[in-house]
Protein backbone atom coordinates (compact mmCIF):
# COMPACT_ATOMS: atom_id res chain seq x y z
CA UNK A 1 0.00 0.00 0.00
CA UNK A 2 2.26 2.82 -1.19
CA UNK A 3 0.90 4.31 -4.16
CA UNK A 4 -1.94 6.32 -4.91
CA UNK A 5 -4.77 4.77 -7.10
CA UNK A 6 -4.24 6.93 -9.87
CA UNK A 7 -8.56 6.81 -10.85
CA UNK A 8 -11.13 8.84 -8.76
CA UNK A 9 -13.66 6.84 -7.78
CA UNK A 10 -17.50 6.70 -6.67
CA UNK A 11 -17.80 4.14 -3.83
CA UNK A 12 -21.57 3.37 -3.23
CA UNK A 13 -21.84 1.33 0.33
CA UNK A 14 -25.53 -0.35 0.58
CA UNK A 15 -25.97 -0.28 4.48
CA UNK A 16 -23.66 2.72 4.55
CA UNK A 17 -24.96 4.10 7.80
CA UNK A 18 -25.13 0.47 9.52
CA UNK A 19 -22.08 -0.93 12.16
CA UNK A 20 -19.18 -2.23 9.80
CA UNK A 21 -19.70 1.51 8.12
CA UNK A 22 -19.30 3.34 11.18
CA UNK A 23 -16.44 1.48 12.80
CA UNK A 24 -14.76 0.12 9.88
CA UNK A 25 -15.26 1.26 6.45
CA UNK A 26 -15.42 5.36 6.72
CA UNK A 27 -12.41 5.52 9.42
CA UNK A 28 -10.71 3.42 6.57
CA UNK A 29 -11.35 5.74 3.90
CA UNK A 30 -10.70 8.42 6.05
CA UNK A 31 -6.88 6.95 6.50
CA UNK A 32 -6.13 6.82 3.10
CA UNK A 33 -7.44 10.35 2.09
CA UNK A 34 -5.52 11.73 5.11
CA UNK A 35 -2.39 9.53 3.65
CA UNK A 36 -3.04 10.78 0.42
CA UNK A 37 -3.48 6.95 -0.85
CA UNK A 38 -6.89 8.16 -2.59
CA UNK A 39 -7.94 10.27 -5.33
CA UNK A 40 -9.28 14.01 -3.61
CA UNK A 41 -11.98 13.53 -6.35
CA UNK A 42 -13.25 10.58 -4.94
CA UNK A 43 -16.70 10.33 -3.82
CA UNK A 44 -19.19 7.91 -1.01
CA UNK A 45 -22.40 7.40 -1.11
CA UNK A 46 -24.00 5.91 1.72
CA UNK A 47 -27.58 3.83 0.94
CA UNK A 48 -29.94 2.70 3.59
CA UNK A 49 -33.41 2.29 3.75
CA UNK A 50 -34.49 5.31 6.36
CA UNK A 51 -35.89 8.17 4.99
CA UNK A 52 -34.49 9.86 8.63
CA UNK A 53 -31.14 10.36 7.04
CA UNK A 54 -29.90 13.11 4.51
CA UNK A 55 -26.51 14.10 3.12
CA UNK A 56 -25.92 16.84 6.40
CA UNK A 57 -26.63 13.52 8.40
CA UNK A 58 -24.69 11.36 6.74
CA UNK A 59 -21.85 13.90 6.65
CA UNK A 60 -22.05 14.24 10.50
CA UNK A 61 -22.44 10.62 11.09
CA UNK A 62 -18.76 10.48 8.84
CA UNK A 63 -17.72 13.28 11.36
CA UNK A 64 -18.89 11.12 14.71
CA UNK A 65 -16.95 7.88 13.11
CA UNK A 66 -13.85 9.61 12.20
CA UNK A 67 -13.26 11.30 15.36
CA UNK A 68 -14.32 7.81 17.02
CA UNK A 69 -11.46 6.48 15.32
CA UNK A 70 -8.90 9.17 16.22
CA UNK A 71 -9.22 11.04 13.08
CA UNK A 72 -9.71 14.48 12.00
CA UNK A 73 -13.46 15.07 11.50
CA UNK A 74 -12.87 16.69 8.13
CA UNK A 75 -10.28 13.78 7.01
CA UNK A 76 -13.22 13.26 4.48
CA UNK A 77 -14.30 15.98 2.20
CA UNK A 78 -18.01 16.61 3.73
CA UNK A 79 -18.54 17.77 0.14
CA UNK A 80 -17.72 14.06 -1.48
CA UNK A 81 -20.55 12.48 1.13
CA UNK A 82 -23.82 11.58 -0.11
CA UNK A 83 -26.62 9.92 1.13
CA UNK A 84 -29.51 8.07 -0.60
CA UNK A 85 -32.49 6.20 0.87
CA UNK A 86 -33.53 3.12 -1.02
CA UNK A 87 -36.84 2.19 0.08
CA UNK A 88 -37.72 -1.50 0.52
CA UNK A 89 -37.79 -3.07 -2.06
CA UNK A 90 -34.97 -0.72 -3.23
CA UNK A 91 -35.52 1.25 -6.04
CA UNK A 92 -32.19 0.75 -8.18
CA UNK A 93 -33.38 2.82 -10.69
CA UNK A 94 -33.11 5.72 -8.12
CA UNK A 95 -30.05 5.01 -7.52
CA UNK A 96 -28.55 4.60 -10.78
CA UNK A 97 -29.68 7.86 -11.19
CA UNK A 98 -28.44 9.56 -8.19
CA UNK A 99 -25.12 7.61 -9.03
CA UNK A 100 -24.94 9.79 -12.68
CA UNK A 101 -25.53 12.91 -11.21
CA UNK A 102 -23.13 12.72 -8.74
CA UNK A 103 -20.54 11.80 -11.21
CA UNK A 104 -21.59 14.49 -13.78
CA UNK A 105 -21.20 16.90 -10.81
CA UNK A 106 -17.63 15.49 -9.54
CA UNK A 107 -16.55 14.66 -13.06
CA UNK A 108 -16.01 11.01 -12.65
CA UNK A 109 -15.49 8.85 -15.10
CA UNK A 110 -17.61 5.97 -14.16
CA UNK A 111 -15.03 3.77 -11.72
CA UNK A 112 -17.45 2.70 -9.27
CA UNK A 113 -17.52 0.50 -6.47
CA UNK A 114 -20.47 -1.91 -4.89
CA UNK A 115 -19.67 -2.34 -1.24
CA UNK A 116 -22.34 -4.86 -0.24
CA UNK A 117 -22.17 -4.45 3.97
CA UNK A 118 -25.31 -6.10 3.97
CA UNK A 119 -26.80 -9.17 5.93
CA UNK A 120 -26.02 -11.95 4.04
CA UNK A 121 -29.38 -12.88 3.44
CA UNK A 122 -29.60 -9.53 1.12
CA UNK A 123 -26.34 -10.03 -1.07
CA UNK A 124 -28.50 -12.25 -4.19
CA UNK A 125 -31.76 -9.55 -4.35
CA UNK A 126 -29.07 -7.16 -4.03
CA UNK A 127 -26.90 -8.14 -6.81
CA UNK A 128 -29.87 -9.09 -9.11
CA UNK A 129 -31.18 -5.48 -8.32
CA UNK A 130 -27.56 -3.93 -9.65
CA UNK A 131 -27.57 -6.42 -12.49
CA UNK A 132 -31.37 -5.60 -13.57
CA UNK A 133 -30.52 -1.86 -13.28
CA UNK A 134 -27.44 -1.89 -15.71
CA UNK A 135 -25.19 -0.86 -12.67
CA UNK A 136 -22.98 -4.18 -13.35
CA UNK A 137 -21.31 -2.91 -16.27
CA UNK A 138 -20.29 1.01 -17.25
CA UNK A 139 -18.04 2.67 -19.71
CA UNK A 140 -15.28 2.95 -17.12
CA UNK A 141 -14.10 0.15 -14.27
CA UNK A 142 -17.29 -1.66 -11.63
CA UNK A 143 -16.46 -3.57 -8.47
CA UNK A 144 -18.52 -5.56 -5.95
CA UNK A 145 -17.59 -6.06 -2.82
CA UNK A 146 -18.92 -9.07 -0.58
CA UNK A 147 -18.67 -9.03 3.23
CA UNK A 148 -18.65 -12.51 4.16
CA UNK A 149 -20.28 -15.29 5.25
CA UNK A 150 -20.75 -16.17 1.80
CA UNK A 151 -23.20 -18.76 1.99
CA UNK A 152 -23.59 -21.24 5.01
CA UNK A 153 -22.21 -24.75 3.08
CA UNK A 154 -21.21 -25.69 -0.23
CA UNK A 155 -24.84 -25.41 -2.03
CA UNK A 156 -25.39 -21.73 -0.78
CA UNK A 157 -21.86 -20.93 -1.67
CA UNK A 158 -22.25 -22.19 -4.92
CA UNK A 159 -26.11 -20.64 -5.21
CA UNK A 160 -24.61 -17.29 -4.45
CA UNK A 161 -22.02 -17.58 -6.95
CA UNK A 162 -24.08 -18.35 -9.45
CA UNK A 163 -26.16 -15.59 -8.96
CA UNK A 164 -22.87 -13.56 -8.90
CA UNK A 165 -21.34 -14.36 -12.19
CA UNK A 166 -24.99 -13.94 -13.98
CA UNK A 167 -24.38 -10.11 -13.76
CA UNK A 168 -20.48 -9.81 -12.79
CA UNK A 169 -17.10 -11.40 -14.00
CA UNK A 170 -14.64 -12.55 -11.53
CA UNK A 171 -12.45 -10.24 -12.51
CA UNK A 172 -15.37 -7.73 -10.95
CA UNK A 173 -15.56 -9.43 -7.29
CA UNK A 174 -13.55 -8.37 -3.99
CA UNK A 175 -15.01 -11.21 -1.60
CA UNK A 176 -13.56 -9.86 2.09
CA UNK A 177 -11.63 -12.36 4.86
CA UNK A 178 -10.49 -8.94 6.54
CA UNK A 179 -8.02 -11.80 7.88
CA UNK A 180 -6.37 -11.36 4.56
CA UNK A 181 -5.63 -7.60 5.28
CA UNK A 182 -3.60 -7.73 8.33
CA UNK A 183 0.04 -7.33 7.55
CA UNK A 184 2.07 -10.35 9.66
CA UNK A 185 -0.66 -12.78 7.46
CA UNK A 186 0.93 -10.90 4.37
CA UNK A 187 4.12 -11.47 6.04
CA UNK A 188 3.66 -15.71 5.70
CA UNK A 189 4.70 -15.66 2.40
CA UNK A 190 7.51 -13.00 2.74
CA UNK A 191 8.81 -15.08 5.70
CA UNK A 192 8.59 -18.05 3.92
CA UNK A 193 9.75 -17.50 0.51
CA UNK A 194 11.99 -14.59 0.72
CA UNK A 195 14.38 -16.60 3.26
CA UNK A 196 15.57 -19.81 1.49
CA UNK A 197 16.86 -21.43 4.97
CA UNK A 198 12.68 -21.35 6.29
CA UNK A 199 11.69 -23.09 2.88
CA UNK A 200 14.00 -25.45 2.54
CA UNK A 201 12.82 -26.92 6.02
CA UNK A 202 8.73 -26.03 5.17
CA UNK A 203 7.96 -29.61 4.43
CA UNK A 204 7.27 -33.31 5.55
CA UNK A 205 10.48 -34.03 5.54
CA UNK A 206 11.31 -31.43 8.55
CA UNK A 207 7.76 -29.86 10.11
CA UNK A 208 6.02 -32.38 12.23
CA UNK A 209 2.69 -30.55 12.76
CA UNK A 210 1.34 -26.93 12.26
CA UNK A 211 -0.90 -25.57 14.75
CA UNK A 212 -3.23 -22.03 13.94
CA UNK A 213 -5.11 -20.55 16.82
CA UNK A 214 -7.98 -17.99 16.76
CA UNK A 215 -9.28 -17.42 20.44
CA UNK A 216 -11.21 -14.70 21.70
CA UNK A 217 -11.55 -13.79 25.41
CA UNK A 218 -15.19 -12.04 24.82
CA UNK A 219 -18.13 -14.05 24.95
CA UNK A 220 -20.84 -13.90 21.79
CA UNK A 221 -22.09 -10.69 23.14
CA UNK A 222 -25.16 -9.36 21.65
CA UNK A 223 -24.30 -11.22 18.51
CA UNK A 224 -25.80 -14.59 19.96
CA UNK A 225 -28.92 -14.24 17.66
CA UNK A 226 -26.38 -14.26 14.61
CA UNK A 227 -23.68 -16.98 15.87
CA UNK A 228 -26.91 -19.72 17.09
CA UNK A 229 -27.49 -19.89 13.04
CA UNK A 230 -23.38 -19.95 12.60
CA UNK A 231 -20.75 -21.78 15.30
CA UNK A 232 -17.69 -21.27 15.36
CA UNK A 233 -17.07 -23.68 12.41
CA UNK A 234 -18.81 -21.55 10.02
CA UNK A 235 -17.82 -18.11 11.71
CA UNK A 236 -13.91 -18.67 12.05
CA UNK A 237 -13.19 -22.10 11.01
CA UNK A 238 -14.31 -22.12 6.87
CA UNK A 239 -13.15 -18.97 6.11
CA UNK A 240 -10.19 -17.16 8.45
CA UNK A 241 -7.91 -19.99 10.02
CA UNK A 242 -8.73 -22.04 6.58
CA UNK A 243 -7.02 -18.83 4.57
CA UNK A 244 -3.91 -19.24 7.33
CA UNK A 245 -3.48 -22.95 6.47
CA UNK A 246 -3.46 -22.16 2.44
CA UNK A 247 -1.26 -19.61 2.79
CA UNK A 248 0.71 -21.18 5.23
CA UNK A 249 0.67 -24.73 3.18
CA UNK A 250 0.94 -23.19 -0.22
CA UNK A 251 3.57 -23.70 -2.96
CA UNK A 252 5.55 -20.85 -4.02
CA UNK A 253 3.59 -19.39 -6.77
CA UNK A 254 4.66 -18.48 -10.22
CA UNK A 255 4.13 -14.87 -9.48
CA UNK A 256 2.97 -12.60 -7.04
CA UNK A 257 -0.37 -11.80 -9.14
CA UNK A 258 -3.19 -12.24 -7.69
CA UNK A 259 -4.29 -14.86 -10.22
CA UNK A 260 -1.07 -17.15 -8.94
CA UNK A 261 -1.54 -16.61 -5.58
CA UNK A 262 -4.86 -18.24 -5.19
CA UNK A 263 -4.37 -20.81 -7.95
CA UNK A 264 -1.94 -22.38 -4.77
CA UNK A 265 -4.42 -21.75 -2.44
CA UNK A 266 -6.90 -23.49 -4.51
CA UNK A 267 -4.65 -26.37 -5.01
CA UNK A 268 -4.21 -27.04 -0.92
CA UNK A 269 -7.90 -27.08 -0.38
CA UNK A 270 -8.53 -29.77 -2.90
CA UNK A 271 -6.16 -31.71 -1.33
CA UNK A 272 -7.31 -31.85 2.34
CA UNK A 273 -8.01 -34.87 3.24
CA UNK A 274 -11.74 -36.05 4.04
CA UNK A 275 -12.83 -35.20 7.30
CA UNK A 276 -15.59 -37.37 9.75
CA UNK A 277 -16.78 -36.70 13.69
CA UNK A 278 -12.99 -38.16 14.88
CA UNK A 279 -11.25 -35.09 13.73
CA UNK A 280 -13.03 -32.74 15.66
CA UNK A 281 -13.67 -31.68 18.95
CA UNK A 282 -17.03 -29.14 19.68
CA UNK A 283 -17.24 -26.96 22.77
CA UNK A 284 -19.60 -24.23 24.28
CA UNK A 285 -18.86 -22.07 27.12
CA UNK A 286 -20.84 -22.29 30.34
CA UNK A 287 -22.02 -19.67 32.85
CA UNK A 288 -18.64 -18.13 34.76
CA UNK A 289 -16.71 -15.26 34.61
CA UNK A 290 -14.30 -12.95 32.62
CA UNK A 291 -11.82 -10.20 34.04
CA UNK A 292 -14.07 -10.61 36.82
CA UNK A 293 -17.05 -10.13 35.30
CA UNK A 294 -20.38 -12.42 35.33
CA UNK A 295 -20.87 -14.21 31.56
CA UNK A 296 -23.84 -16.33 31.26
CA UNK A 297 -23.57 -19.54 29.53
CA UNK A 298 -24.25 -19.58 26.28
CA UNK A 299 -27.34 -21.19 26.11
CA UNK A 300 -29.09 -18.72 28.21
CA UNK A 301 -27.31 -15.96 26.07
CA UNK A 302 -30.55 -13.84 24.78
CA UNK A 303 -31.32 -14.55 21.08
CA UNK A 304 -29.79 -18.67 21.77
CA UNK A 305 -32.80 -20.88 20.50
CA UNK A 306 -33.67 -23.45 23.10
CA UNK A 307 -32.00 -26.79 22.84
CA UNK A 308 -29.52 -25.04 20.88
CA UNK A 309 -26.25 -27.37 19.79
CA UNK A 310 -24.34 -24.49 18.24
CA UNK A 311 -20.60 -24.58 19.43
CA UNK A 312 -18.67 -21.88 20.42
CA UNK A 313 -15.52 -23.74 20.61
CA UNK A 314 -13.85 -25.75 17.53
CA UNK A 315 -10.69 -28.37 18.09
CA UNK A 316 -9.82 -30.23 15.16
CA UNK A 317 -7.35 -32.09 12.90
CA UNK A 318 -7.31 -31.87 9.25
CA UNK A 319 -4.33 -33.59 6.52
CA UNK A 320 -3.14 -32.68 3.61
CA UNK A 321 -2.32 -34.96 0.74
CA UNK A 322 0.20 -33.79 -1.32
CA UNK A 323 3.99 -34.30 -1.95
CA UNK A 324 4.99 -31.36 0.93
CA UNK A 325 2.50 -32.17 3.47
CA UNK A 326 1.66 -35.65 3.97
CA UNK A 327 1.64 -36.94 7.18
CA UNK A 328 1.64 -34.02 8.84
CA UNK A 329 -1.41 -32.89 10.98
CA UNK A 330 -2.60 -29.20 10.77
CA UNK A 331 -4.63 -28.66 13.99
CA UNK A 332 -7.09 -25.77 13.97
CA UNK A 333 -8.75 -24.15 17.05
CA UNK A 334 -10.74 -21.19 17.37
CA UNK A 335 -13.15 -20.51 20.20
CA UNK A 336 -14.77 -18.04 22.65
CA UNK A 337 -14.74 -17.25 25.79
CA UNK A 338 -11.15 -18.47 26.44
CA UNK A 339 -8.09 -17.73 28.29
CA UNK A 340 -7.38 -15.03 26.15
CA UNK A 341 -7.56 -12.90 22.91
CA UNK A 342 -4.79 -15.12 20.40
CA UNK A 343 -4.13 -16.06 16.77
CA UNK A 344 -1.14 -17.29 16.17
CA UNK A 345 0.32 -19.95 14.18
CA UNK A 346 2.85 -22.98 15.67
CA UNK A 347 5.29 -24.48 13.13
CA UNK A 348 6.52 -27.68 14.86
CA UNK A 349 9.53 -28.76 13.81
CA UNK A 350 10.92 -32.50 14.14
CA UNK A 351 13.29 -32.84 16.47
CA UNK A 352 16.81 -34.26 16.79
CA UNK A 353 17.61 -37.87 15.48
CA UNK A 354 19.55 -38.33 18.75
CA UNK A 355 18.62 -37.11 21.68
CA UNK A 356 22.14 -36.22 23.07
CA UNK A 357 21.05 -33.71 26.03
CA UNK A 358 17.95 -36.78 27.52
CA UNK A 359 20.81 -37.50 30.57
CA UNK A 360 20.35 -33.42 31.19
CA UNK A 361 16.48 -33.90 31.43
CA UNK A 362 15.72 -32.36 28.26
CA UNK A 363 13.23 -35.09 26.63
CA UNK A 364 12.27 -32.69 23.71
CA UNK A 365 14.13 -31.20 21.40
CA UNK A 366 11.96 -29.83 18.80
CA UNK A 367 11.80 -26.34 17.59
CA UNK A 368 8.62 -24.20 17.27
CA UNK A 369 8.35 -21.22 14.99
CA UNK A 370 5.71 -19.14 16.82
CA UNK A 371 3.68 -16.88 14.00
CA UNK A 372 2.13 -14.09 16.25
CA UNK A 373 -0.94 -12.39 14.47
CA UNK A 374 -2.78 -10.69 17.47
CA UNK A 375 -1.95 -8.97 19.83
CA UNK A 376 2.04 -8.13 19.86
CA UNK A 377 2.34 -9.32 16.39
CA UNK A 378 6.00 -10.95 15.28
CA UNK A 379 7.30 -13.92 15.26
CA UNK A 380 9.84 -16.15 17.56
CA UNK A 381 11.83 -19.54 16.88
CA UNK A 382 12.23 -21.18 19.93
CA UNK A 383 15.43 -22.86 20.64
CA UNK A 384 17.39 -24.55 23.41
CA UNK A 385 20.86 -23.00 24.14
CA UNK A 386 23.25 -24.36 26.94
CA UNK A 387 23.15 -21.83 30.73
CA UNK A 388 26.43 -19.92 31.19
CA UNK A 389 28.48 -21.77 33.89
CA UNK A 390 28.16 -25.01 35.54
CA UNK A 391 26.69 -27.85 35.78
CA UNK A 392 26.03 -28.29 32.16
CA UNK A 393 21.94 -26.63 31.66
CA UNK A 394 19.72 -26.03 28.75
CA UNK A 395 17.19 -23.27 28.49
CA UNK A 396 14.39 -22.92 25.58
CA UNK A 397 14.70 -18.95 24.41
CA UNK A 398 13.01 -17.69 21.87
CA UNK A 399 14.79 -15.57 19.09
CA UNK A 400 12.28 -12.72 18.38
CA UNK A 401 10.96 -10.38 16.21
CA UNK A 402 8.37 -8.02 17.44
CA UNK A 403 6.30 -5.27 14.91
CA UNK A 404 6.24 -2.95 17.23
CA UNK A 405 10.12 -2.97 18.06
CA UNK A 406 10.94 -2.45 14.44
CA UNK A 407 8.30 -0.41 13.03
CA UNK A 408 5.78 2.93 13.89
CA UNK A 409 2.62 1.90 12.09
CA UNK A 410 0.61 -0.73 11.12
CA UNK A 411 -2.39 -0.80 8.73
CA UNK A 412 -5.66 -1.57 9.78
CA UNK A 413 -6.73 -4.25 7.85
CA UNK A 414 -9.99 -2.76 6.39
CA UNK A 415 -7.48 0.25 5.32
CA UNK A 416 -5.52 -2.15 3.16
CA UNK A 417 -8.64 -3.92 1.71
CA UNK A 418 -10.17 -0.95 0.87
CA UNK A 419 -7.17 0.71 -0.80
CA UNK A 420 -6.49 -2.17 -2.64
CA UNK A 421 -9.81 -2.59 -3.68
CA UNK A 422 -9.54 0.75 -5.58
CA UNK A 423 -6.73 0.21 -6.98
CA UNK A 424 -8.44 -3.03 -8.52
CA UNK A 425 -5.74 -5.47 -6.75
CA UNK A 426 -7.18 -8.66 -6.16
CA UNK A 427 -4.69 -10.73 -4.18
CA UNK A 428 -6.09 -10.51 -0.50
CA UNK A 429 -9.45 -11.51 -2.07
CA UNK A 430 -11.04 -15.03 -1.82
CA UNK A 431 -11.85 -16.29 -5.71
CA UNK A 432 -15.33 -17.96 -5.76
CA UNK A 433 -13.28 -21.63 -6.26
CA UNK A 434 -11.54 -21.14 -2.71
CA UNK A 435 -14.65 -20.52 -1.45
CA UNK A 436 -16.52 -23.31 -2.76
CA UNK A 437 -13.66 -25.83 -1.86
CA UNK A 438 -13.51 -24.61 1.12
CA UNK A 439 -17.07 -25.18 2.15
CA UNK A 440 -16.88 -28.78 0.57
CA UNK A 441 -13.78 -29.58 2.56
CA UNK A 442 -16.07 -29.28 5.72
CA UNK A 443 -19.32 -30.22 4.67
CA UNK A 444 -19.69 -33.74 6.98
CA UNK A 445 -19.13 -31.45 9.36
CA UNK A 446 -21.48 -29.18 9.48
CA UNK A 447 -24.68 -30.43 10.61
CA UNK A 448 -23.44 -31.94 13.73
CA UNK A 449 -26.61 -32.32 16.10
CA UNK A 450 -25.09 -33.81 19.53
CA UNK A 451 -23.94 -31.56 22.34
CA UNK A 452 -20.70 -29.93 22.58
CA UNK A 453 -18.27 -30.28 25.65
CA UNK A 454 -19.06 -27.86 28.23
CA UNK A 455 -15.49 -25.58 29.31
CA UNK A 456 -15.63 -23.11 31.81
CA UNK A 457 -14.76 -19.42 30.35
CA UNK A 458 -11.23 -18.13 30.78
CA UNK A 459 -10.10 -21.82 29.76
CA UNK A 460 -8.64 -22.84 26.67
CA UNK A 461 -12.06 -24.72 26.02
CA UNK A 462 -12.76 -28.61 26.93
CA UNK A 463 -10.24 -30.64 27.97
CA UNK A 464 -11.65 -33.03 24.84
CA UNK A 465 -9.24 -31.13 22.78
CA UNK A 466 -6.20 -33.04 24.32
CA UNK A 467 -7.59 -35.98 22.16
CA UNK A 468 -5.22 -35.48 19.25
CA UNK A 469 -2.13 -35.07 21.22
CA UNK A 470 0.99 -36.59 19.49
CA UNK A 471 2.30 -39.31 21.55
CA UNK A 472 4.70 -37.75 24.28
CA UNK A 473 4.17 -34.51 22.98
CA UNK A 474 2.44 -30.94 23.99
CA UNK A 475 -0.13 -30.27 21.27
CA UNK A 476 -1.27 -26.86 22.16
CA UNK A 477 0.69 -23.43 22.76
CA UNK A 478 -0.89 -20.91 24.67
CA UNK A 479 1.31 -18.88 25.75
Amino acid sequence: MNARCADPTLLIIFGGTGDLSRRKLLPALGRLAAAGLMHGNSQVLALGRSDDHDDTSFRALTAEALAAAKLAEDALDPNALHYQATGSPADFAAVRARIERIEKEAGLAQSRVFYLALPPQAFAPTITGLGEAGLNRSEGNTRLVVEKPFGRDFASAHALNQVVHRWFDESQIYRIDHYLGKDPVQNLLVLRLANAFIESLWNRNHVEAVQITAAESLGVGTRAGYYDHAGALRDMVQNHLTQLMTLVAMEPPTSLSAEAIRREKIKVLEAVEPLSAKDIVRGRYTAGSIDGKALPAYVDSEGVAAGSTTETFVALRLGISNWRWQGVPFYLRTGKALARRLTEIAIRFRGAPVHLFESLGVSDTADVLRIRLQPDEGFSLHIDVKIPGTPFRLQRIPLSFSYDDRFDHMPEAYTTLLHDVLCGDQTLFVHADEVESSWRAYAPLLDATDTPFDYAPGSWGPCEAECFEIPDKELWRDS
